[in-house]
């Protein structure tokens, strides 16, 4: 009866053990999420100040609490905002950012699809380590050769000026989310599409293009929402108000409007819309494909 009790011990106390990595883990799990709702409510904060002061006159904002809602909601200043030009510049940042993902995703895509399948030729291996030093630059660095060259060829003041360095720096860090993505498709299945007489330019179309969609769209959005916020690049190679984009026309805004601080919560209220709504669809394609290509 001894033996028999002394083995019988361990498994009466194994359940116990098995639990308690669950609680921990459950602990840790409500902790996060307490956590997370905190975040959230920081991040909430600026954006409910932003939206309510937009429907406030600019007499009534500076005689009311300035988080409460207002009493008498008006849309006096989007109409206000809409009479400035703010059409235009979202017309020219649609323009800018349409223009300069679509060819940095190709070629992009193209560009990992060479680096994958050429590993053994050297130059390809370069050309990857060229990317790859792209990223280490940045825009600020570069900001007056990238001026000078824009001067040279007659691009300033235009949108195609603002379009090609923004495709040159959305290239490296595509490159490499694309790179990585690639290398994780099988092996035999390319072999098979070489066996069956498929072209390079053939199984990179069909075979490919498919299995990576997730990490395009990854790209896609993430040079969307980068290109769309762009400052720097509209500031200093266009001039004149007709090629403003929305980041550089809400500078023009503060100005134009001084303390009007309703008009200026109202366009920056219809300029983040498209960037929320952008994110809400691809928000779960952005982090998976984010971290598809380095997890295995």
């Amino acid at each position: 009866m001894t033996a028999v009790d002394v083995k019988s011990a361990p498994a009466h106390h194994a359940p116990s053990q098995r639990r308690n990595p669950a609680g921990k883990l459950l602990k840790f799990n409500w902790i996060g999420g307490t956590l997370g709702w905190v975040w959230l409510f920081i991040v909430m904060v600026p954006i409910y100040w932003i939206v309510i002061t937009s429907f406030k006159t600019q007499a009534n904002y500076f005689i009311t609490n300035t988080f409460a809602p207002p009493k008498d909601p008006t849309f006096e200043n989007y109409k206000t905002v809409f009479e400035n030009d703010i059409v235009r510049y979202f017309t020219n940042s649609v323009i800018v950012t349409v223009g300069a993902v679509v060819p940095a995703v190709i070629i992009s895509f193209m560009a990992a699809y060479a680096v994958v399948r050429g590993a053994g030729i050297r130059w390809l291996r370069l050309t990857n380590s060229m990317f790859l030093l792209g990223l280490a630059i940045p825009l600020q660095a570069v900001i007056i050769p990238v001026y000078l060259i824009i001067i040279r060829l007659k691009l300033y003041d235009t949108l195609l000026a603002i379009v090609l360095p923004s495709i040159a720096f959305a290239i490296p860090l595509s490159v490499l989310v694309l790179t990585n993505f690639i290398r994780d498709v099988p092996r035999e299945l390319f072999e098979s599409m070489r066996m069956d007489g498929a072209t390079e330019w053939g199984t990179l179309w069909r075979l490919a293009f498919p299995l990576t969609r997730p990490a395009l769209v990854t790209v896609t959005i993430y040079n969307a929402l980068g290109i769309w916020n762009g400052f720097l690049l509209p500031l200093v190679l266009t001039q004149s108000p007709v090629q403003r984009t929305i980041p550089y026309a809400l500078v023009s805004f503060q100005g134009q409007f001084g303390v009007n601080v309703p008009a200026i919560a109202a366009s920056v209220t219809l300029t983040t819309i498209p960037i929320i709504l952008l994110y809400a669809i691809g928000r779960r394609q952005l982090l998976s494909g984010l971290t598809a290509g380095f997890g295995k």
